[in-house]
């Protein structure tokens, strides 16, 4: 079988001959006199398309012969005209050869080498040996664009098994009898790969790092390359145009204008604090003007207030002794509860009364013997409080 992306890898269109058709299951696996279509490999994916207008599921290598999957049946000898997915394609050699080149820039500006690569559907990684600080990442991505500036010619070799061990590879040789394809980028990188790649570093247009992290003693770094770099580039142009348009400022003073719009809902955040705690105070004590203060059961149905606001409110209450609050947030629907109960009343369980009477509501929901929390229906809310109420009332 004749590999002819190897031979022209910006073929998109070509015919050939269907020399062996099998059918597994419900798909039918193809197999051409030459083939454009790439099976994958090297952490590249495979490339999709069309064969006489049948949709090509999948293309994979099987004992040095290359099948093409498709949902539809096709005649054996018969001679086809094929389609590759170019922008799947294209998008494959501009990921591949993007790692190639900041892996080789890595290693020529740190010998620092590669561990590991991902080719993903949105993001792609490389895996550097070491911890890499910031300055080296930027450096090391400033040089991956002079690269692909220099419109470097990206060569492809087939060395004989001598030749091979005299090239000085970046990493080590793959375990296989198959002869090596060998990847060089002028005077950056030499690797051995199987890859589809572009035949120079301008075709890639950009690389742009977009996060790295350490992962296992190591430095993971995702990046985009070609037109996914560009993409991106654009997106965040008009996420930053409009930024300065919601503003009011230009590029420069944006990220002084995000400072200042945190540090005024840090300021608002506090405030709101503060008055939270004098409110809480107000209603605490609001409670417990209007109730005995020796034994207490504080029933109340609140409508816009925040369950965070009310469990507070609860929990500050039954920091007192011989109080039990009986709580729940109405909505349209549904109801948040809050029961709560002090330390000292040592005869009522807060989270057996709420599965108790949970059926009433419908409740989902538990707790612990001082507080327990749930959801129920709204129409039944009331019902519930009241029997729990009931119930606590003829107990304490």
């Amino acid at each position: 079988m004749v590999k002819l992306y190897y031979k022209d890898q910006y073929l998109k269109e070509f015919y050939a001959k269907v020399i062996e058709v099998r059918r597994i299951k419900n798909e039918y696996h193809v197999v051409l006199d030459k083939t454009a279509f790439f099976p994958g490999g090297g952490g590249q994916q495979c490339d999709l398309g069309y064969i006489d207008n049948k949709v090509v599921l999948d293309v994979y290598e099987k004992d040095k012969i290359i099948y093409h999957v498709l949902n539809e049946s096709i005649k054996e000898d018969s001679i086809v005209l094929c389609k590759i997915d170019w922008d799947r394609r294209e998008d494959g050699m501009h990921q591949h050869l993007g790692q190639h080149v900041l892996s080789g820039c890595f290693f020529k500006l740190f010998n620092a080498n590669t561990v590991s690569i991902h080719l993903g559907k949105k993001i792609s990684t490389v895996d550097i040996i070491g911890e890499l600080n910031e300055k080296k990442v930027i450096e090391a991505e400033a040089l991956a664009n002079e690269v692909i500036r220099k419109n470097i010619e990206v060569d492809f070799l087939v060395p004989d098994k001598e030749e091979i061990n005299n090239i000085n590879l970046r990493r080590d040789l793959p375990n296989t009898e198959d002869d090596i394809r060998v990847v060089k980028i002028g005077d950056l990188d030499i690797n051995a790969c199987c890859g589809v790649h572009p035949a120079n570093t301008l075709d890639l247009k950009m690389i742009k790092i977009t996060k790295f992290e350490k992962n296992k003693g190591n430095t993971r770094v995702e990046f985009l390359s070609g037109n996914r770099a560009i993409k991106d580039s654009l997106n965040k142009d008009k996420i930053l145009r409009d930024i300065c348009n919601y503003l009011s400022s230009n590029e420069d003073e944006a990220l002084n204008g995000i400072k200042n719009i945190r540090a005024l809902l840090e300021e608002i955040r506090l405030e709101k604090k503060k008055l939270e705690e004098e409110l809480l105070e107000y209603e605490i004590n609001s409670f417990l003007e209007n109730g005995n203060t020796n034994k207490m059961v504080i029933k109340r149905i609140f409508q816009g207030k925040s369950v965070d606001y009310i469990t507070k409110l609860a929990n500050k209450l039954s920091e007192r002794d011989n109080i039990i609050c009986l709580f729940a947030i109405k909505n349209k629907e549904k109801a948040n509860i809050i029961l709560s109960a002090s330390k000292n009343i040592s005869d009522i369980n807060m989270g057996n009364l709420f599965r108790e009477f949970s059926e009433v509501i419908n409740g989902k929901g538990g707790g612990s013997k001082t507080l327990a929390q749930g959801i129920g229906e709204a129409n039944k809310i009331e019902e519930f409080l009241n029997k729990i109420y009931e119930f606590c009332c003829s107990t304490m």
